[in-house]
Formats: structure tokens, C-alpha cells, sequence
């Protein structure tokens, strides 16, 4: 997530100047066609282009749009996970009692094994996806220079070591979806615990609804992460605006050629500028489809689990807390 006022020029120029050196060349070759080669036939009416660029508008709006509430659902839906594990962790201090020193014991076990969750939830949603696009575009792969992806840095099991007792890590480690077990796992000794008369059999079932809610949570996450922007829609966006990009340059030259002899080569900068509008919003459009990829316009999922991590270990009474995550060049991970 870029935290910044806003993503400056030049930085978007250099995102999508591969695409600007494609759209200079083809204004070129079209227009010195036109002028210097005379082929007159070239240049072809406006209206039909201007009927093609109207469609390419709605489309593209449409995907944008989408592709943002695609995000913005993500942040929600984290933003829901930070609020349930709040609430887990004062549920967990407040219900669980026991008389002898076992009670921090379990206070702890339980908030840790919830922060192991957290760990393999966002370790899940990073991993890559075929139509995901952060480590295949050359302009996304290039722009990772700026920042640093944490769960493709380090190794999952290291990162849960510290929150689960060696059988629970060696069990989670050997199941498909980790996040799910450590749920289950959580769940089992609530129940063993209500059954050793620590835990209220009212306050069992209220912290049980709290784990229904965190599963709800990470369904929703693996609903986005699993399931892409329909690809119907961004390949028509996509067929659309390179048909545009294509026609713009001569539907240009008559207007230009009207201005005067030299007129026409003005054919150039205008058709450049008026095709990047529309290939920037096909590119920014596929950048935000994937909200959990590992790009500079993710929900910051690492950053969000270290906030609940401090204020459940900050529950605990503990002092070490860990730091905040920081950003990188305005962008949080």
C-alpha cells in the first residue's frame, strides 16, 4: 500500500514508459507514412474511433471500478480480522481462570497460536497464483526494486516457531491449508479447557463464535486471493484499448494535416498522449485486481498482523514487543 500523498509523476512515467515507447513508435511510423511515404489512404474519419474510444471508456471504467472494490473488500475484510483479534484477546484474559500459575500459561499459548494464524494466513495469501501479474510484467518486476515482500523472504516454519509447541508446528506444517488447522487447534482446547472447569461453558461459546468469525474472515480472503477478476472482462478491456491504441494515431492526421504543412507531425505527442491515458488505466486496472499479490497497491497484510501482534503480546503484559513494520520507499507491505 503506497502511504505517500500521492504516487509522483515521474514515478508513474518510469512505471509505464515501455508502453510510452511503444505508443512513440507507432505515431511515428504512422504519421511518416502519411507525409512522407504519401499514403493519404491512411488517415481514416474520426467518428467511427470516437464510437470505439466511448465503448473502451465504459469498459475500462467498469473494470476500474471493480478492481477497486475488489481492494477495498480486502481492507475491509482485514480490517474485520483486526477487530476479532482484539476481541480474542480480551476474551482470553478476561474468561480464562485458573487458580494456580497455569492461567498465563494458557493466556499465552492461546494469543501466540492466534499469531501463528496470522502467520500462516498472510504466508497463504502471498503465495503466487497463475493471472497473478506482480512477478511476470516486467514493469511490476521492476518496480519490486522499491520494496520488499517479507513472506517471500523468509521461510513459513521459522515464522511459526515461535507460536506453536513442536508437535502442534510439526502437524500444521504437514496440512494443505495451515491457517484452517491452527483454528481447529485453537477450538480443541477451548474445549479442553471448559471441560477442566477453567473456562465458563457461556464463555466457551462466545469465544467459539469468535473463531466462527476469524474462519469467516479467512474464507472471504481466500475467496478474493482464489478466485481472479473474471478474465472475460480483462480481456475485453484489454482487446479494446489496444484497438483503440491502434486507430488513434490515424484518425489524428486529417485534423492535424488541416493546420498547415508542418501540422501533421503534431500527429505525434497528441496521439502518444491521448493512447497512454487509456493504456495507463488498463495497466493501473490490472494492478489493483489482485489485493493480496505482493504488489505496491496490496492491502498490507504484514504490516496489519504486526499491529495485532503487538497489542495482544501488550495484553499479555509483556515489554519485548516487536517493531512496527516500516515502509519502503512510501509503500506498505
Amino acid at each position: 500500500m503506497h502511504i505517500g500523498s500521492h504516487y509522483n509523476l515521474k514515478t508513474f512515467i518510469l512505471w509505464t514508459r515501455r508502453t510510452i515507447y511503444w505508443l512513440i513508435l507507432w505515431a511515428v511510423t504512422s504519421t511518416a507514412l502519411y507525409k512522407l511515404a504519401g499514403f493519404i489512404w491512411l488517415a481514416i474519419p474520426w467518428v467511427p474511433i470516437a464510437l470505439i474510444g466511448t465503448a473502451t471508456s465504459f469498459i475500462a471504467g467498469f473494470k476500474n471500478t471493480q478492481t477497486y472494490n475488489r481492494l477495498w473488500e480486502a481492507r475491509q475484510i482485514w480490517g474485520g480480522i483486526v477487530n476479532s483479534s482484539r476481541t480474542l484477546g480480551i476474551m482470553v484474559t478476561g474468561y480464562i481462570r485458573t487458580e494456580d500459575e497455569s492461567q498465563k500459561r494458557y493466556h499465552q499459548e492461546i494469543i501466540y497460536r492466534h499469531i501463528g494464524w496470522l502467520t500462516a494466513l498472510r504466508f497463504q495469501l502471498r503465495e503466487s497464483k497463475n493471472w497473478e501479474n506482480i512477478k511476470t510484467k516486467s514493469y511490476n518486476v521492476e518496480f519490486r526494486e522499491l520494496y520488499s515482500v517479507e513472506e517471500w523472504e523468509k521461510q513459513l516454519p521459522d515464522e511459526l516457531k515461535p507460536f506453536l509447541s513442536e508437535n502442534e508446528l510439526n502437524y500444521v506444517l504437514s496440512t494443505k491449508n495451515r491457517a484452517t488447522q491452527i483454528i481447529a487447534l485453537q477450538s480443541e482446547q477451548l474445549r479442553k479447557l471448559t471441560d477442566q472447569g477453567h473456562l465458563n461453558p457461556l464463555y466457551y461459546v462466545e469465544l467459539e463464535n469468535v473463531m466462527k468469525e476469524l474462519y469467516e474472515h479467512q474464507g472471504k480472503s481466500e475467496r478474493i486471493k482464489n478466485f481472479p477478476y473474471p478474465r472475460q472482462f480483462a480481456s475485453i478491456n484489454l482487446f479494446f484499448v489496444r484497438l483503440l491504441v491502434i486507430l488513434i494515431p490515424f484518425g489524428l492526421l486529417n485534423e492535424f494535416a488541416k493546420l498547415g504543412e508542418y501540422g501533421v507531425w503534431l500527429n505525434i505527442p497528441f496521439s502518444v498522449v491521448v493512447s497512454w491515458v487509456f493504456t495507463s488505466l488498463e495497466q493501473v486496472g490490472e494492478s489493483t485486481e489482485n489485493p493480496f499479490e505482493g504488489g505496491p497497491n496490496d492491502v498490507p497484510v504484514t504490516s496489519m498482523s504486526r499491529t495485532i501482534e503487538i497489542d495482544l503480546r501488550e495484553m499479555l503484559g509483556e515489554m519485548e514487543l516487536p517493531l512496527q513494520v516500516k515502509a519502503s520507499n512510501e509503500i506498505l507491505m
